[in-house]
């Protein structure tokens, strides 16, 4: 299950482009839990990462 968070403690600048239909949805979603966008991107991805299968090398 996603469970946001509210903490991080180091962070370094990365720009990205994100279609705009997705930031709509990660900003209501920030806004719901009363947190900046960018923590809610942040952990999207890091549950992304948790979650995706290793691809078996043939």
């Amino acid at each position: 299950m996603f469970i946001l968070k509210k903490e991080y403690v180091e962070y370094e600048n990365k720009s990205l482009r994100l279609p705009k239909d997705l930031i709509d949805k990660v900003q209501t979603l920030a806004n719901e839990n009363q947190m900046s966008f960018n923590k809610v991107v942040i952990q999207c991805i890091e549950y992304a990462l948790a979650n995706t299968e290793k691809k078996e090398n043939n």
